[in-house]
């Protein structure tokens, strides 16, 4: 990929790294949106993870909002695209959100629950984050795109 993220890890899908990112439920908001430089940089992702936790929240969304049917007609589009995959927490993402939870409290950094439980899906299957959510930062072993 021909990005310039801070860790500077990206590479395209012909490189010698796999590309393999989560996306959060803001990005991938802004992708339902249109965002077209989102679309073309997933495309050249060799894996797209949704973690559950954010496909609770988009669904959640769609509830709440006006164009339920658009946005599911999108994510069942989304969902069919081979990259894709939908990302489930077991017992070690367990594990992983318990040492996040006491590492964030005892530095007085606590972010919310739900993005404690991305990070901790991020974490625990070594891949690249792409959110706009700045209290992400607060994870220092956290991969950000």
């Amino acid at each position: 990929m021909k990005l310039s993220p801070p860790s500077g890890r990206l590479t395209g899908k012909s490189g010698n790294e796999k590309v393999r990112v989560a996306l959060d439920t803001n990005r991938l908001t802004d992708l339902f949106q249109g965002d077209q430089a989102l679309a073309e940089r997933l495309g050249r992702c060799d894996e797209v993870w949704l973690p559950l936790v954010v496909l609770a929240e988009i669904k959640a969304g769609f509830y709440g909002g006006s164009q339920q049917p658009r946005n599911e007609a999108l994510l069942r589009s989304l969902l069919t695209k081979p990259t894709v995959r939908i990302l489930f927490p077991a017992r070690e993402t367990a594990e992983q959100y318990a040492r996040l939870f006491v590492q964030l409290k005892r530095a007085g950094t606590p972010i919310p629950d739900n993005d404690l439980w991305i990070a901790a899906l991020v974490l625990e299957h070594d891949l690249q984050l792409i959110s706009r959510d700045q209290h992400f930062d607060r994870v220092p072993q956290l991969l950000r795109c």
